[in-house]
Parts: C-alpha cells; structure tokens; sequence
C-alpha cells in the first residue's frame, strides 16, 4: 500500500506520535510519500529510516497514492481535500487538533489505526461537496468545499444586504453580518456555531444558515443540494469577504455567486464500530451531566 502523509505543523510534543508512524510505515511492503512543506517542517525534528518520496502538487499522487493521511486536526483535513480533490484517494484523518468531527483517528491510536488500514478493514464515506461559480473567477481552480461558502462582513461596521435565490426563485434579502451555505459535512462547522441544524452526511441536502441576522425571525433553511444557489452581496462599506472552507478573499462591489453541487466528492476512512451518531455524541458531549 502506498500511503502518502499531509500535514502543516504540529506541537513538539506530538512528534512522538509521528515517529511511531514513519517507523511503521518504513517496516511495511510499498513506500510511502509525504507533502514536501511539512517535510521541511520535519527536517531533523523525526528521523525517517526509509526515505520518503516528496510531493506538492494533486498531479503529483493522483493514481499513484492509496491511502492520504491527514497528520493535525479538521482544518488539516479541509487543506488535504485541496491536494486530493476529485482523485478518489482516500483520506483518513489523525487528530492532533482539539474537536476532530473529521478526523477520527486519536493520536494514540495511530499504530493499530494503520495496521486496520494496510488490511483494508475500513469502510469509506462518500461526502459531498459544494462548488462556486462567479463572472471575476474567484478562487481559481480551488473553487470548491467541503465545509462550507460564507460571505461576511469586513469590519465591524459594515451591514450587508444579501438576496438569495433557488432555482432561480427568490427567498430573502439577509440583512446580516453574513451568510453560509454549508453541506452536511459542514453543519457541524461553522454552520452550528451559527445555531443551523446538523445533517447527516448522506442526506443530500445544502443548509443556508445567516449569520447574526438583524431580523430575529429569520432562520437557517435546509434546502436539497440539487438546487443551484444564486446570491448577490451588497455592502454599505463597499467590501466584505467570501470564503470557501479556510481559504478567504476581500471582495469590493457588487458580486453575484452561484453555488452548486460539485461534480466529484471526496471520500474519509472510517472504521468497523464507528459511525456519524457516536462521533457526534462523543465530540458534542451528548448525555453526559457537566452541571457540577
């Protein structure tokens, strides 16, 4: 199998954890890659006793790797899809972040982690993704998310105007410091934090969710991810920001986004035992009593 490794940096006192894995991975059949930025992180901090092959691009892995190992916490994740993209490599995520919705694997249990995963005992969920569209081409070819679009204010000042619109039918002028389309993989990002809904990951659905409306009555709306989203921003201040996953744009003027289903999904590991509820109980401390 071969494996390839993404990562940013991580603390010191991680990196106990990451020798454990390039010790593995250098005893096992195959080879193994890793993201050359987080390599030169890794310079003389781990020793690698069989050199890794680098890499930097998506062209580089694409139909070449097996298995993608996101090395930090969700954000890492949201990064690693942007290498990945619409490749089908799975990505399997180990958590040396603090929530981790997606990337399951503890940082303890990274040996019998990989040992489960060189023996494929592993089923991959399929999550899907949204796409932008805009006349100015914002975000390159990295027009795509697995959280969530968000447009929002610039500064503390600024109220926004936001009119959206399904399938080409009007639903509502926002007047709010901002707005998010989030997929079910994001309803438990910044969508929730936002008081929207959590979606499972097979259903199928887009949530649009405000953010700090200034009409109380206004709620987040889940609509099917079939639909094509058109949104047009206005700013009193003539600027606010667009953002897709962690990757944020200064936008000036009038702009009109378009937002889709994209046309490839990206698939994350999970084990034999785990499913969506657990995590989501566990993560968000369901039935657990922390009044004392």
């Amino acid at each position: 199998m071969t494996i390839a490794i993404f990562g940013t940096k991580i603390p010191d006192s991680y990196l106990v954890y990451l020798q454990q894995l390039t010790d593995h991975l250098s005893q096992a059949d195959g080879h193994f890659w890793i993201y050359k930025p987080f390599a030169d992180f890794l310079d003389g901090k781990i020793h690698f006793p069989k050199p890794p092959v680098p890499f930097a691009k998506h062209e580089e892995i694409a139909g070449k790797a097996d298995l993608f190992l996101s090395i930090g916490g969700d954000g890492t994740i949201l990064e690693a899809v942007t290498i990945v993209r619409g490749s089908g490599i799975p990505i399997a995520g180990i958590n040396m972040g603090h929530l981790g919705f997606l990337s399951g694997i503890s940082k303890e249990e990274i040996l019998p982690a990989i040992a489960e995963m060189t023996g494929k005992n592993f089923h991959l969920e399929q999550r899907t993704l949204l796409s932008l569209e805009t006349p100015t081409g914002l975000f390159g070819d990295l027009n795509f998310a697995l959280n969530e679009l968000a447009v929002h204010k610039a500064n503390v000042q600024t109220l926004l105007t936001i009119k959206t619109y399904i399938n080409g039918q009007f639903l509502n002028s926002y007047w709010a410091d901002g707005l998010i389309v989030a997929t079910p993989t994001g309803s438990t990002a910044y969508s929730l934090s936002c008081n929207g809904p959590i979606l499972t990951p097979d259903s199928e659905n887009f949530v649009i969710t405000p953010i700090a409306s200034h009409n109380l009555t206004v709620r987040p709306i889940v609509v099917r991810d079939t639909s094509r989203i058109r949104i047009t921003v206005e700013s009193n201040r003539n600027e606010y920001l667009v953002s897709l996953d962690a990757r944020v744009l200064k936008v000036t003027g009038i702009l009109e986004l378009n937002v889709f289903k994209a046309d490839f999904t990206v698939r994350l590991v999970r084990f034999s035992g785990t499913n969506f509820f657990e995590t989501i109980r566990e993560k968000l401390k369901w039935g657990l009593d922390l009044r004392n």
